[in-house]
């Protein structure tokens, strides 16, 4: 039986990407890829779970982690998007999905791998049932991005539009770590206090609630908050933010205080925003970035 701290479920992306200037490039994208990168750099063992066509095995090589911890079914459909953002920051964005992946089921998971925590990295909705995440929780710890349970696609036309997630009180009770961004809490909970609606979330059942922005990530459980500003230089690299942040907090938090945790991911992602694609560098150059920027919150 292998045992990892994190098994990473998610859709690898080619995402064909338009700036605010009209500058097209294609880029790698997916949580799987940028979760599994974050904790790895930071010294965790972590697997990744995706679903692929054969005709683009090819995504495989942009992850960072050891092959072998590289679990993939070959599946009649791969995700592939269109993104197009107005501004600098790519805060303001238009998202169209031209493929959808094949959904994953708890069958997926092999048999031979157990996990600490069963994290749910989707990109739309659909990817995984409410069902798949209740049972990964009688194995182990369950984080979940929402995106996946609010992002859907209009298949007629290919866009993508958010909506509520409806069993959303059923299911944040079996969820240890839960992540959304500022906009995606507002939509789960109405309110655009970040701060209110990581309380709101966590008393619907959630036992840690983690929300970025592009000024600070925040963290909540029950008893706390903890903040942690984002110092990133430029933000050449900000496609998959997220993603490698809430990775590094979820798999530091399983050795470290709230607080620890959200420091090194909050300076991970800084790091690795300053350079597109997922991060490749090690702890030693997050302890360094963290003295350098973040010798004030230590």
């Amino acid at each position: 039986m292998k045992h990892y701290e994190s098994l990473i479920i998610g859709h690898i992306t080619m995402d064909h990407d338009t700036d605010y200037l009209g500058n097209e490039t294609l880029a790698i994208g997916g949580a799987v890829i940028y979760s599994s990168a974050s904790a790895y750099a930071l010294g965790h063992k972590v697997a990744a779970l995706t679903k692929i066509n054969p005709a683009d095995s090819e995504r495989l090589t942009y992850f960072t982690i050891p092959k072998e911890d590289i679990y993939c079914i070959m599946s009649e459909s791969s995700c592939t998007m269109d993104n197009q953002y107005f501004t600098a920051d790519k805060e303001r964005r238009k998202c169209m999905c031209i493929s959808v992946g094949t959904p994953f089921t708890i069958d997926d998971i092999p048999e031979d791998v157990e996990a600490d925590i069963y994290h749910f990295a989707g990109l739309l909705y659909g990817d995984f049932t409410n069902e798949m995440i209740i049972e990964a929780s009688k194995r182990g710890k369950v984080a979940v991005d929402v995106q996946a349970l609010l992002r859907h696609v209009n298949l007629e036309d290919h866009t993508m539009f958010f909506e509520d997630w409806k069993e959303k009180k059923e299911v944040l009770p079996y969820i240890e770590y839960l992540k959304t961004d500022a906009a995606e809490a507002e939509i789960l909970t109405g309110l655009t206090d970040r701060y209110e609606a990581a309380k709101l979330l966590h008393s619907w059942g959630a036992k840690e609630v983690v929300i970025t922005h592009n000024t600070e990530v925040i963290a909540y459980d029950g008893k706390e908050f903890c903040s942690c500003p984002i110092r990133a230089r430029n933000l050449s690299g900000r496609t998959g933010r997220g993603d490698t942040t809430f990775a590094a907090y979820m798999t530091e938090r399983l050795h470290h205080s709230m607080k620890d945790a959200l420091l090194y991911a909050t300076a991970t992602v800084s790091n690795k925003m300053e350079i597109p694609g997922p991060y490749k560098g090690t702890r030693a150059d997050v302890d360094k970035y963290i003295e350098e920027f973040y010798s004030d919150i230590k």
